[in-house]
């Protein structure tokens, strides 16, 4: 873990954004079973902790990227918008947002807002599980003459299916801090046990088959 990811967890444990329930698990809306549940989505409503994750993303791309490599950003909708929004208004850039699918009313678009053709856009996102989402953010972006090359993510749970997907899209993910860090921290926080920990480890290694082996199916 890197100061810069610890500080990133110690904030969201801050607002509440992981939270953990062990018996009953969450469901996910695929109907998947978890011990964690990550809404950054409460970034929004804290001022302070707002600011400082939007400096990390800025960071970010100084150290990582460069500010004359990026252009335009795009937000994955919807749960990204507002950090995309953050960004793109503190950088003074254009900024687009990606629908999950095309509109079906009105002007049938999938990409709101406008950029240039071969103009470096740079996507931002909220959390990364399977990365499918950021894989159609990037798709949309290209079939309109954007070059994506980059993606920056408050978290990520770093999936094997996230990173074939990131591979296959020619993505670069460069994440503020992990869902594992996040963990590792809430120990350290004394907001989970050894045991709790121990379980939501055996479910990062294998998220499909977690409940049955914790004997919750």
């Amino acid at each position: 873990m890197t100061s810069d990811s610890k500080k990133i967890a110690k904030l969201l444990l801050s607002i509440g954004a992981m939270t953990f329930r062990f018996d009953p698990p969450y469901v996910y809306t695929t109907g998947l079973k978890s011990p964690i549940y990550l809404d950054n989505r409460l970034v929004m409503s804290y001022p302070k902790v707002r600011k400082q994750i939007v400096e990390a993303y800025i960071q970010t791309i100084k150290e990582n990227i460069g500010l004359e490599n990026v252009e335009c950003i795009s937000a994955t909708a919807t749960a990204a918008i507002p950090q995309g929004a953050w960004v793109a208004d503190k950088l003074n850039l254009p900024m687009v947002f990606v629908r999950p699918s095309t509109k079906k009313y009105g002007k049938e678009t999938k990409v709101e807002g406008i950029f240039e053709k071969k103009a470096k856009v740079l996507i931002i996102e909220d959390h990364i599980s399977t990365a499918a989402s950021v894989a159609g953010n990037a798709q949309a972006i290209r079939e309109l003459g954007g070059i994506v090359k980059y993606c920056i993510a408050t978290t990520t749970y770093e999936t094997t299916k996230s990173k074939e997907i990131l591979k296959e899209n020619k993505i670069n993910l460069l994440p503020l801090t992990t869902g594992k860090v996040v963990v590792e921290t809430a120990l350290k926080e004394g907001l989970i046990t050894k045991k709790e920990k121990d379980s939501i480890d055996a479910w990062f290694q294998d998220p499909p088959s977690w409940a049955k082996k914790m004997g919750l199916e």
